[in-house]
């Protein structure tokens, strides 16, 4: 019997009882050309699943890994052969509004092909990674390579995690949620300081 799920991950659980693999490869490939789908979330849950001994993890990984790709390479054709007017007309729908397209694109002609890899692990660079590639007319060959690169690390990564947390989810989180409050409470004081120690030093160089 799969763990119950705490927070946000409860929300997934019929997704993958219904569904199983198809509910992985589905929100992946979706998440990848930039419908805000959480693809990230359903390949940790899924490998909880299978720590827990509901899913195969020699399944999950293979099905993620070309949903990823799959996704990234469709977000890929819509960026070469849309371009910037599918932006222009479309980006608000895929989370990619025309000014944060100048800086993804920006971000992307400095840093070539190992931003392929890396935006596979940031939010909100991963769901535009393919669009972005596109559009600027990134060689295929390469784009493929080092997305293929970045979605098997990427799957690799959650998977395990997932996977070696299995039955200890609930503590995890508990856990978490524990010290969530005193982080928070740490956060705040810090911009504080922060924003503190601008205003200081603009009355200092008024001065």
């Amino acid at each position: 019997m799969a763990p119950p799920l705490p927070g946000p991950l409860a929300h997934l659980a019929p997704l993958l009882d219904h569904y199983g693999y198809l509910a992985v490869g589905t929100l992946i490939f979706m998440e990848d050309f930039g419908v805000p789908v959480p693809g990230e979330t359903i390949l940790l849950t899924a490998a909880i699943y299978a720590g827990a001994g509901q899913l195969h993890l020699a399944a999950i990984v293979p099905i993620a890994v070309l949903a990823a790709v799959a996704g990234d390479n469709l977000g890929y054709l819509i960026g070469r052969t849309g371009g910037r007017a599918f932006i222009r007309r479309w980006g608000h729908y895929v989370l990619l509004p025309p000014e944060r397209f100048q800086k993804a694109e920006r971000f992307f002609e400095r840093h070539g092909g190992k931003v392929v890899v890396v935006a596979r692990f940031i939010a909100g660079l991963r769901e535009v990674n393919g669009i972005v590639a596109g559009t600027i007319g990134m060689p295929w060959l390469r784009f493929l390579a080092f997305n293929t690169l970045g979605a098997a690390l990427w799957v690799t990564v959650w998977t395990v995690l997932g996977y070696t947390v299995g039955n200890y989810i609930g503590e995890v989180y508990d856990e978490i949620a524990r010290y969530f409050t005193y982080l928070l409470i740490a956060l705040v004081v810090l911009v504080a300081g922060l924003i503190v120690r601008h205003l200081l030093r603009r009355r200092r160089d008024r001065r």
